[in-house]
């Protein structure tokens, strides 16, 4: 039986990885790295600093923390100045729709996301108030794939994890779940995600029966 469903954010509920592209692309111009659409798919579903070094790795270069710190506050402080300009009409298609679903089937919902801009991209969606729990980059402190950030959102609504369903877009998220012992929709490519229990494009093909299914 299917307690409750925990949705990664970005690639899921909403698409913010242009933004992220676009506020890595402006830190990398500025190092002189060239980087790609291709380099960062790399950098989905993990850590900020794990993205910097991504980064840095693709440029060759090595640079003390205090300098990697200053780099990645500055990323960050781009990547906010667009995201706080998002509007509920972001949300990609069908997602509304499903949380609105599991609300009317008494499914709980959380959100695991290693985003510590989970609760701003929330409120500037309206999302909020749909989530039972919201477990997001401040509150963990292991990157996917280690499992910390789903178990932790199975225990703030006291669900067993056998009885959770992961919904992640990225390989490190569908691992995260697997590792926690949940269900897992990937949500994207199926020669991607194919370690899922069940792969879609997006929210807009699940439902209450395919859920049912896992």
């Amino acid at each position: 039986m299917i307690e409750a469903c925990i949705f990664d954010l970005d690639g899921v509920i909403v698409d913010t990885a242009r933004y992220h592209y676009i506020a890595w692309k402006e830190l990398a111009d500025e190092l002189g790295i060239e980087f790609t659409e291709k380099d960062n798919e790399r950098l989905k579903g993990v850590s900020r600093m794990r993205s910097l070094d991504i980064l840095l790795e693709i440029g060759g270069l090595t640079l003390p923390p205090q300098k990697k710190e200053e780099l990645a506050q500055k990323k960050n402080e781009n990547y906010r100045s667009y995201i706080l300009k998002m509007t509920p009409e972001e949300i990609l298609p069908g997602a509304l729709k499903f949380i609105r679903e599991l609300k009317n089937n008494d499914i709980l919902i959380a959100l695991g996301s290693a985003s510590k801009n989970a609760m701003t991209i929330l409120d500037r969606l309206e999302l909020t108030p749909w989530f039972d729990a919201i477990i997001d980059g401040t509150k963990v402190t292991a990157a996917k794939p280690d499992p910390e950030v789903f178990l932790k959102g199975a225990e703030a609504l006291n669900a067993n994890p056998a009885n959770c369903v992961v919904f992640e877009d990225a390989e490190a998220g569908v691992e995260a779940a697997l590792r926690g012992g949940m269900k897992c929709v990937g949500i994207g490519s199926p020669k991607t995600l194919s370690k899922a229990h069940l792969v879609v494009s997006g929210l807009h093909e699940m439902n209450i029966t395919k859920l049912s299914q896992l």
